[in-house]
């Protein structure tokens, strides 16, 4: 990647934002009601966010399949400005019966399936990024990344990704895709970090890396200070929350980070998009590595 500034970074031949919004607090448990939610949407879109994740499995029930999806795509066509250059990334192969479960359905049908009705539901002529979301010991996973490729192939999404993979996935989804794998989703946040290789994969591959859950998840992102004594004193040094501190390291350790906090509340979302102005040393970054 040529020298960047730390506010846009690259997914394929798309320029983003260095900083995305995870929209699934908005469809899940605990979900606020619909007004807050676009209105998160858009206080994201007014700071400069131009990625967006979503999947189909981001609902309550079993039959409000693609709530968040939907959501998004009302935010979408109802915000004043020019949303042309947002890239709303989605993710079909896991599965919400509506008991509050996760299960998985990687096959090739299921993800055709899938990626059909995202594509109703978002309202576009192609996906903008289509991501498998999780590997499904009950299919092959070049059966599985096999159909992604086909979605691509067929011109029903413009890019490709995977979610929830380790080194060894990632070079077989990119040869499987024939060196068109453009992104790889990972959990990756202070408390977890054996994603690592992942991202240093992604880094020498040209890939970008999408840390999921950056800030520890909904439950735990407000205590991210008081968990990680080093980040709550760095922070409190340059005087910015815990938050905000985290992403910026996390922009940091390559330009091929691109995280994607989730969030309810169109100030959280301010504040996470706000790290993308906050330029830590090398020192710095050592000492949050090594916390």
């Amino acid at each position: 990647m040529a020298a960047d500034t730390n506010k846009t970074r690259r997914i394929g031949d798309v320029e983003v934002s260095a900083i995305g919004l995870g929209a699934m607090p908005m469809s899940i448990e605990g979900r606020p009601g619909e007004e807050r939610s676009i209105a998160t949407i858009h206080a994201a879109l007014d700071a400069g966010i131009t990625l967006i994740d979503t999947a189909d499995a981001y609902h309550l029930t079993a039959t409000d399949v693609g709530h968040n999806e939907s959501l998004i795509a009302k935010a979408l066509a109802s915000y004043g400005g020019d949303t042309s250059n947002v890239l709303v990334a989605t993710k079909g192969g896991h599965v919400r019966p509506g008991d509050g479960s996760w299960t998985l359905d990687g096959s090739p049908k299921h993800i055709a399936e899938a990626a059909e009705a995202s594509l109703k539901r978002l309202g576009v002529e192609a996906i903008g990024l289509y991501q498998f979301h999780r590997p499904d010991p009950k299919t092959p996973y070049e059966d599985s990344v096999g159909a992604v490729r086909d979605l691509l192939d067929a011109g029903k999404i413009r890019m490709a990704g995977i979610s929830n993979a380790n080194p060894e996935q990632i070079k077989l989804a990119n040869e499987i895709l024939g060196g068109r794998l453009v992104s790889v989703q990972n959990q990756f946040s202070p408390a977890f970090r054996s994603s690592e290789p992942e991202l240093e994969l992604c880094d020498s591959l040209g890939i970008a890396f999408l840390p999921w859950s950056p800030l520890g998840g909904i439950s735990s992102a407000g205590d991210l200070g008081a968990k990680h004594p080093a980040f709550h004193t760095l922070a409190a040094e340059l005087g910015v929350s815990p938050q905000r501190l985290t992403l910026a390291w996390m922009l940091a350790k390559s330009p091929y980070v691109v995280p994607i906090p989730g969030s309810s509340r169109p100030e959280t979302i301010r504040d996470s998009y706000a790290a993308i102005d906050l330029h830590l040393t090398p020192e710095q970054v050592a000492v949050l590595d090594a916390a």
